[in-house]
């Protein structure tokens, strides 16, 4: 069972409005974006975890060395919720979540350490949401207090549901990080957040 702040990465999707070609695979500085993830996530003391769906035979050769821990989600095309709640069964009940969609790759680092570090030092927060100009984007960081709702949800529900009933314990992180917003369903928005790569950023 992983210790610590578990990075689920979800990756599971049909990818339908990019034309079938699996969001885990786009090449973002090098590197197929679902590497790119695992990678980030180690490195801002994450453990990875990854949940894959339609593609997963794909998504599984891309995957960087050591394997981060794969969960398969037979069931992907009932929701993204649905493969929340399949990555979480082998997590144990304490464990804070950074939820990270494949969807928005271009995310970087720094993002995930300030997630971290405001959740650290915010006793009453149990949900942060990175913002980009006042909008709110991904990764979202969880803290156990949320994981207990999120698994009585309908697997199609969504997860902003659960929003209200956090009230003040929501907290929204300004960030410098257009990525969180960079939402990349199709090949025409991978073209426009293309700017985003960071310089100098590639596989090690």
């Amino acid at each position: 069972m992983p210790l610590g702040p578990v990075a689920l990465i979800l990756a599971a999707g049909a990818s339908t409005r990019l034309g079938g070609r699996p969001k885990a695979l786009l090449p973002i500085s090098g590197e197929p974006a679902i590497a790119r993830l695992v990678r980030i996530s180690r490195e801002e003391g994450f453990v990875p975890r990854v949940v894959v769906g339609l593609h997963s035979t794909a998504i599984r050769g891309a995957l960087p060395s050591p394997l981060p821990d794969i969960v398969e989600n037979a069931e992907w095309a009932r929701g993204r919720t649905g493969s929340i709640q399949k990555g979480l069964e082998a997590v144990a009940d304490d464990t804070t979540i950074l939820l990270w969609p494949v969807d928005h790759p271009f995310v970087q680092a720094m993002t995930l350490r300030r997630l971290r570090t405001v959740a650290e030092h915010d006793a009453m927060g149990v949900w942060f949401i990175p913002t980009f100009d006042g909008f709110g984007g991904h990764p979202v960081l969880l803290k156990p207090a949320v994981l207990s709702r999120l698994k009585e949800l309908d697997p199609a529900e969504s997860l902003r549901t659960l929003l209200p009933r956090f009230g003040p314990q929501v907290v929204r992180v300004p960030v410098e990080d257009l990525g969180v917003r960079a939402n990349v369903d199709t090949e025409g928005d991978y073209v426009r957040f293309q700017p985003l790569h960071p310089a100098g950023e590639g596989p090690p």
